[in-house]
């Protein structure tokens, strides 16, 4: 089928169909993610299939991920067996595609973009069955053209989170049962907190006029607030709960007291994992801890 130009409710349909008739992969690329409810009852369906392998990158907003995707997008993402989500802090295309069409276009996977604005595409037809090796290895038709752009953009990108299927074979090796599914690959708290901590810095230096310190006095005593020992924000000494909001919530998921974090409650200095819940202020810093605020 020749390619075709399609806009409003036919681009709309077309999305659909490229999630609804998935069936060994799908990949989602757009910078913006925020499911309109069609297309996420249509993605719940597929929740238990093991067999459809889904590749989701979005991008933009460095300092800010959470403005391009949000951490509850991402977790309904992560619930699926056989997936993996990458970031390109570049990204601006949008490039959606299952086994059998792909759809170059200018509309964002967002409910907003969906139901208000004016977008158009091109609905490619793949010509070849089968993975994505084999396909960008064919004639250089548009589908497999635009296919070899994006999978270089996939592989480029940054993963954050890849979960895989697991099996056991059965029938004397003709066949495999799924055992579930497996984390290879998890940095999300790690990601979204490292943005956060960049952005909170930049934001220091902005607003703030350094406060001059002598010789004899270490920086980090310059200071009241405390440090949160997972993203190094500043937040009020406290050292049963050294952490910001968002960072304790990500913590309280596995509530693992002894857990590496990468920064000094008191200090404010990298830790290289030497604090944690339980101890949440470097060895060196605890004696001037105890003097300042009477531990």
């Amino acid at each position: 089928m020749p390619a075709q130009f399609l806009t409003d409710s036919a681009l709309n349909a077309a999305l659909e169909r490229i999630l609804r008739e998935a069936e060994k992969q799908l990949i989602l690329i757009s910078p913006y993610i925020k499911l309109h409810d069609r297309l996420q009852a249509l993605l719940k369906q597929r929740l238990n299939d093991d067999k459809l392998f889904i590749q989701v990158v979005f991008g933009k907003n460095k300092e800010n991920p959470s403005k391009s995707m949000s951490r509850g997008e991402l977790e309904f993402f992560m619930q699926f067996p056989n997936i993996e989500i990458k970031y390109e802090a570049r990204l601006h295309a949008k490039y959606y595609t299952n086994d059998k069409e792909g759809l170059i276009t200018s509309m964002n996977l967002y409910d907003y973009s969906q139901d208000n604005n004016i977008e158009s595409g091109i609905l490619t037809s793949v010509s070849t069955l089968g993975d994505i090796a084999n396909r960008i290895t064919r004639s250089a038709s548009l589908d497999d053209q635009a296919l070899s752009y994006f999978d270089g953009i996939v592989k480029q990108a940054t993963t954050i989170y890849q979960k895989q299927p697991e099996y056991e074979k059965v029938m004397f090796g003709l066949s495999k049962k799924y055992l579930g599914s497996k984390e290879t690959h998890n940095t999300v708290d790690e990601f979204f907190a490292s943005r956060v901590s960049e952005r909170a810095k930049k934001s220091s230096t902005k607003t703030a006029a350094p406060r001059p310190v002598t010789a004899h006095e270490p920086k980090a005593e310059s200071r009241s607030n405390g440090y949160c020992i997972r993203t190094g924000t500043a937040i009020p000494f406290n050292v049963k709960q050294p952490f910001t909001e968002q960072a304790f919530s990500s913590w309280s998921r596995y509530k693992d007291e002894n857990y590496k974090e990468k920064y000094c409650h008191f200090s404010g200095e990298a830790s290289n994992g030497e604090t944690s819940y339980a101890k949440p202020i470097l060895y060196k810093n605890w004696a001037k801890a105890k003097e300042r605020f009477g531990l």
